[in-house]
């Protein structure tokens, strides 16, 4: 009993603490590990686990990794802190309809610090980070195992006491090593998932340190319990797991601190028993507390939905199949089979992939379906674990079960699709937080294994071989996550039936230019999903480019059949329609787009080429602008300004535009060239010359450059340096168009003056 502030019967809580070291029985007992001080134990699980990963460090941004960070402008300086904390977690509004609604800012805020501190998007210091934080939160482990597998007990001095070093150890160890977190450190969007699981250990760890007495004698400290509950807002505002704690918080106080026998409880509730008040539900200290976790839980999801808004996140059905199924036995049994393959990954973490979405797992739609033995398997364990966490006679193997299960079921519930439709079917990410129950259960396994043996030292063998297969599993997997490459190509083997692995092998080798084995790729993800529009819309883009655009005109009409709001098939298919002489059509479908997408300086730079190539001069200059507005450092558009009105005759209005281009983007030396030619036929020799040089020296090997400098010194009457440019812009490309013509013109010239000179 420990409850002494509210009832003067009970005995102090140290004295309590005492007699359950006493009492209760150790795992270590029974286990042949290594003992080791606390310091070293924490300093060889830091070191393995920055083994494990420590080949990451210096990897690429990868897979959605572009989105959150790259492309997230909430990561620059100009964009206003304030933003962070009504934007999701890619950087979208969260009351767009489009929006996740994934509410992480301060996992964006220590994104800009990276950002910030590195000065650009270099990878090497988020990697860095994502490692130290789960060598930080594997450390952190030993605590929490030891409180969990040993229980909370206090010294004399009020020092925390120890009673399981070795299976904490152990437990800690698989934990660090364990093959399924690699996602989490090697990726970088991992980071919430480690600040979450931070603040979650964290949390537990100041909830435990409530219970530790006072100097005024009293049971628990609220200030700590307090605390508890801001670390857990905290965890929250990193990834939406960290409100568990609170939940976990409450189930450890109930069977740790008030010992509270769970079957024996709903027994006499049940039965509406009178002894109820002596079973230990309504002793003030822990109603207290649970009301205090209750609230300020309560509080804070409704603070966040306040924020994030009422309207749930846009999924579609290819991201969850299970979730969008008619049948709700359909949905209850593949939502089960996604469990039972999570379960899997914790037992078994071989066959890893960066995404499991898109027909990796194919629906199960019939109870003659042999994975059905999946279910099966899953909910025999589970349910054999339930009734000996309930009903066993041994409160020691009450206590870890239930507290195993806890960790394991819990923190899993906000990606169970129970509560609402998630966006995924399996990640690994999510397993992070639960692999605590897994550790625990594993542990607790091989104490019970280690009891029966009589050749300990062979179990413990056994177990140490397992941490090293994860170790060099958690370095292979880590070399995969150094780069797109090599992580979209290993999912090939383990999600063949996967649309958007083939989708994402083929975008990798068609930015490094392969477009022959893009096409092979992007084929093969539109037949696994003939529904797959961004598949469709690369495939066209591709195509098109290859000037096959009766095939490409096909698949981008398909795609904004399957989905009329998509803006960037609509302008792709514009881009066709334009080169098939299709001009009313194209017009069509680029103001289409643009009524999809309103802020789309790309298409409107599309839909001005179209204007010019029918002679509509102002609506093509107009739409230019347009996309300049929208995006003032769209090169292509001010350079098309430019040229369209030199070409007009239009040299004052040209030279304007070129001007305020140069401001906006004083680097370009595209626009420094085309400025140039402006200035040259203004008679501008001086400053045309310095634009030329200038636009030289950006870009040496540009041959129209050298070509038009010539011409500028042609003009001017320097005719040695227009020789020189000439011959240089000839070097550089033989077939000019003009060049040789006017270079033989130049000679003709020297000649006749040499003559006349002679």
């Amino acid at each position: 009993q420990i409850c002494n502030q509210h009832n003067a019967e009970a005995p102090n809580l140290e004295q309590a603490f005492h007699r359950m070291a006493q009492t209760e029985p150790n795992l270590d007992h029974n286990v042949s590990w290594f003992l080791l001080p606390s310091y070293w134990a924490k300093m060889v699980v830091a070191l393995i686990s920055f083994l494990c990963f420590a080949n990451s460090y210096d990897g690429d941004f990868v897979f959605d990794d572009s989105e959150a960070i790259i492309n997230n402008k909430d990561l620059r300086a100009e964009t206003p802190l304030g933003d962070l904390w009504h934007h999701d977690f890619w950087g979208s509004k969260l009351s767009s309809n489009t929006s996740h609604k994934s509410y992480r800012p301060l996992t964006v805020l220590t994104f800009r610090i990276n950002y910030l501190f590195a000065g650009g998007f270099y990878p090497v210091g988020f990697h860095v980070i994502n490692i130290i934080l789960h060598c930080t939160i594997s450390v952190l482990m030993v605590d929490v195992f030891s409180i969990l597998l040993g229980g909370l007990q206090f010294s004399n001095k009020g020092r925390r006491l120890n009673l399981a070093p070795k299976t904490s150890l152990l437990a800690a160890l698989l934990f660090a090593v364990h093959p399924v977190h690699t996602e989490c450190v090697a990726g970088i969007v991992g980071r919430a998932d480690l600040l979450c699981a931070l603040f979650f250990l964290l949390s537990f760890l100041g909830y435990c340190k409530a219970f530790r007495e006072n100097k005024e004698g009293h049971n628990f400290s609220i200030f700590w319990v307090l605390v508890s509950v801001i670390l857990g807002a905290i965890a929250m505002l990193c990834k939406e797991q960290g409100i568990t704690i609170l939940g976990l918080n409450a189930v450890f106080d109930a069977l740790v601190i008030n010992k509270l026998n769970i079957l024996e409880l709903i027994r006499k509730l049940l039965h509406k028993d009178k002894s109820l008040e002596n079973a230990g539900l309504l002793r003030k200290g822990l109603l207290f507390r649970i009301t205090l976790l209750m609230s300020g839980g309560a509080s804070i999801l409704y603070i966040r939905w306040r924020i994030m808004g009422t309207g749930p996140p846009a999924f579609t059905e290819v991201d969850n199949p299970a979730s969008f199924a008619d049948s709700l036995l359909v949905r209850a049994i593949n939502y089960n089979y996604y469990y039972s393959l999570n379960a899997w990954l914790l037992l078994c973490p071989w066959w890893l992939c960066f995404d499991w979405s898109m027909g990796c797992i194919p629906l199960i739609k019939s109870l003659s379906d042999w994975r059905i033995i999946a279910l099966a398997a899953l909910w025999f364990c589970l349910i054999g674990l339930i009734c000996q966490a309930l009903c066993s006679e041994d409160v020691h193997k009450r206590r870890i079960l239930t507290l195993g299960l806890g960790f394991l079921i819990i923190p899993f519930l906000p990606a169970s699709n129970l509560f609402f439709r998630v966006g995924f079917v399996i990640a690994e990410r999510v397993i992070y937080l639960p692999s605590i129950g897994y550790c625990i259960l594993f542990t607790y396994g091989f104490s019970l294994l280690s009891k029966q043996a009589k050749k300990k030292k062979i179990l413990a063998v056994a177990v140490l071989g397992i941490l090293l297969i994860n170790v060099m599993r958690c370095a292979l997997r880590s070399s995969q996550w150094r780069s797109e490459e090599q992580l979209f190509r290993s999912a090939l083997s383990v999600c063949p039936l996967n649309a958007k692995v083939h989708y994402n092998v083929g975008k990798n080798l068609a930015d490094k230019g392969n477009q022959s084995a893009a096409i092979k790729y992007y084929r093969e993800a539109v037949r696994l999903n003939p529904k797959y529009v961004h598949a469709m819309n690369n495939l066209g883009n591709i195509l098109k480019e290859r000037n096959e655009l009766q095939e490409a005109e096909e698949l981008l009409s398909l795609a904004v059949q399957i989905q009329p709001d998509f803006a960037a098939a609509w302008m792709n298919l514009g881009i066709v329609q334009n080169s098939l002489r299709r001009f009313e059509e194209a017009e069509q479908s680029y103001w289409t787009a643009i009524k999809h997408r309103k802020k789309y300086p790309d298409c409107y730079y599309n839909l001005g080429r179209l204007y010019a190539d029918l002679n509509r001069h102002i609506d093509a200059l107009n739409a230019w602008r347009n996309a300049t507005v929208l995006k003032p450092e769209h090169s292509l558009a001010w350079n098309n300004m430019i040229i369209l009105l030199d070409n007009t005759g239009n040299l004052a209005q040209a030279e304007a535009v070129g001007r305020e281009a140069l401001e906006l983007i004083p680097n370009d030396h595209s626009l420094m060239f085309s400025l140039a030619n402006v200035l040259g036929k203004s008679q501008k020799y001086k400053e045309s010359e310095a634009l030329f040089l200038k636009a030289i020296k950006a870009n040496p090997n540009a041959a129209s450059y050298h070509g038009n400098l010539a011409v500028l010194y042609h003009r001017w009457g320097n005719l040695d340096l227009a020789k020189k440019h000439y011959e240089v812009s000839l070097k550089l490309d033989p077939t000019a168009p003009g060049t040789k013509e006017n270079y033989n013109l130049l000679r003709r010239k020297l000649e006749q003056l040499q003559k006349k000179g002679g």
